[in-house]
């Protein structure tokens, strides 16, 4: 009874903060303070800020980077040194391996189904929006720090999968439950005198993931689409968003089967198209090629910011927002894609940290680097010093029309629309990723029966997010995103031992020939299941 009473509550509670930013413009005739309202809401921002420019501030990027650069020592840079493996038992796999691709019988997804949910979720606007910010801000040298950033944080979501793998439960439906509030729980908390701690951390990394769903896994997304539709198309909003909250409510309700089922469908299609899209514009305009990485190399190291500015503060801005750009596209150290990752049927938690390995490199050092050609082959960005362009036939540009009008010079008005299809499905794509990231919080916050009241909420402020304006709510979703690195990072640390220990337990079985017992999970019965298993 305590337990169902402490989820309603909190959902209630849930209610109140996603429907502030949404509902906090008074209706005519009502008698409300204005100066109040705006005093508050402006309170709240300030705050917001105050906690952002911390979790997204240059200390958690630092902090992002060493837990990469730690995981890639501890694995003897596995991500080098093992490419064509990786490889090979990821993308190669989907070719010549049914065990990847088929569908099972039981409540688990298939490898290939939890990375294409994964993409999903990753692969968004970000790839778009994300990428034209950091080059206005922080110049071309901010793609060579997305770069390096991407580089560790290979292994950095390797480690979280294989700690996923290997942490993971069935909860009473027979599906897998994992994530970092299992390893935080079960894992660092295991350790003498850290119970508590875990126990607390994983309630906090759940907290931040549900409240994020909301955000930056819906409200935000479904913004970008309804704005691309009125602007390219001419749609209303309310139109866009209630169409978009029907089609996510058909998949969402359906639990995790049916979103991988979708995801499969329309993740290799969204990605492929924008591949094709990019490589169009890369091969057309190939003779800028060594004028383009030229900038992005140059301005990693450049002394000033683009456009001119303070000694030194230009490879602060470029490192800054290429790395934060970076792990928002990516999410590797965020703890969000392990959540669907854990309920693939692979038995082998190395297995599962290559899929996270290709996740960021199919993200960031492909979809990302091509957008950033685009970009800066395109004549709206000015090589030599960096500078973006202010404006393009009468219109300002902004981070969300650069990459559209880098492909209007070229395509013209299909360019255009070509964008806007893509941001669509992007986000679409994203908003079904995000709703099991949330579900799986729910679950472990409040219940595995009380999931269906977040389900239903997740789908009605789906329409919400198609007509709120710019507010508030990017700003809150920002920051509860990034809240979720801190104890997931912790989790990682303080485990890091373990994924080195599964690592070389996998490399030695795999290429030694090491006649000793895998390492598949924290739990006697469920290694005891999984060795059991044939594949």
């Amino acid at each position: 009874m305590k337990k169902k009473l402490t989820g309603t509550l909190l959902i209630l509670l849930l209610i109140l903060l996603c429907a502030v930013p949404v509902c906090a413009q008074p209706a005519a005739g009502i008698a409300i303070a204005e100066e109040e309202t705006g005093g508050f809401l402006n309170g709240v921002a300030a705050a917001n800020d105050a906690v952002n420019n911390v979790v997204w501030g240059v200390p958690a990027l630092i902090l992002l980077a060493f837990v990469g650069i730690l995981m890639t020592c501890l694995t003897k840079v596995f991500q080098v040194t093992h490419i064509g493996h990786w490889f090979k038992k990821t993308i190669g796999a989907v070719f010549s391996d049914k065990n990847v691709t088929g569908h099972t019988a039981d409540k688990s997804i298939s490898q290939f189904q939890s990375l294409c949910t994964a993409l999903a979720a990753t692969v968004g606007t970000g790839n778009i929006v994300g990428v034209s910010g950091a080059i206005m801000v922080g110049g071309p040298g901010a793609v060579f720090w997305m770069w390096v950033i991407a580089f560790f944080g290979m292994m950095t979501n390797f480690s979280e999968n294989v700690l996923g793998i290997f942490y993971r439960r069935k909860n009473s439906k027979g599906e897998w439950a994992g994530g970092a509030m299992y390893y935080l729980r079960d894992g660092l908390g295991s350790y003498k005198g850290f119970k508590t701690v875990g126990k607390v951390l994983a309630w906090l990394f759940s907290l931040f993931c549900l409240i994020a769903s909301f955000g930056i896994g819906n409200m935000t997304q479904v913004n970008s689409i309804s704005g691309n539709m009125e602007t390219v198309f001419h749609v209303p909003t309310w139109v866009t968003g209630a169409v978009v909250m029907i089609m996510v409510g058909l998949v969402v309700v359906g639990g995790l089967k049916r979103i991988a089922s979708v995801t499969e469908k329309i993740v290799p299609i969204m990605v492929i198209l924008y591949i094709v899209g990019t490589l169009v514009i890369f091969f057309t305009n190939i003779s800028k090629f060594g004028d383009v990485f030229g900038s992005i190399f140059k301005g990693a190291f450049a002394a000033k910011a683009a456009g001119g500015g303070i000694i030194g503060y230009g490879i602060k801005l470029a490192i800054e927002q290429g790395m934060k750009r970076g792990v928002f596209s990516n999410e590797a150290g965020l703890g969000s894609s392990v959540m669907v990752h854990s309920s693939s049927n692979v038995k082998e938690p190395v297995r599962q940290g290559m899929w996270g390995i290709f996740e960021v490199f199919a993200d960031t050092i492909i979809v990302c680097s091509l957008t950033a050609f685009t970009v800066l082959s395109s004549g709206l960005v000015d090589l030599s010093t960096g500078a973006t362009v202010a404006e393009f036939n009468g219109v300002a540009l902004t981070k969300a029309n650069l990459v559209s009008t880098a492909f209007s010079i070229r395509f013209g008005f299909v360019g255009s629309a070509f964008v806007a299809i893509s941001v669509m499905l992007f986000a679409f794509s994203t908003v079904l990723g995000w709703s099991h990231y949330g579900t799986t919080a729910a679950e472990y916050l409040i219940g595995e029966k009380n999931t269906i009241a977040y389900r239903v909420l997740f789908v009605l402020l789906v329409f919400g997010g198609a007509v709120m304006g710019d507010n508030l709510a990017w700003e809150l979703a920002d920051t509860f995103n990034g809240l979720m690195m801190i104890p997931n990072l912790i989790g990682v640390i303080a485990l890091s031992g373990i994924v080195m220990k599964i690592t070389k337990n996998y490399v030695d079985r795999t290429f030694h020939g090491s006649d000793v017992q895998p390492m598949l999970s924290a739990f006697p019965d469920i290694q005891k299941e999984q060795e059991e298993r044939e594949d």
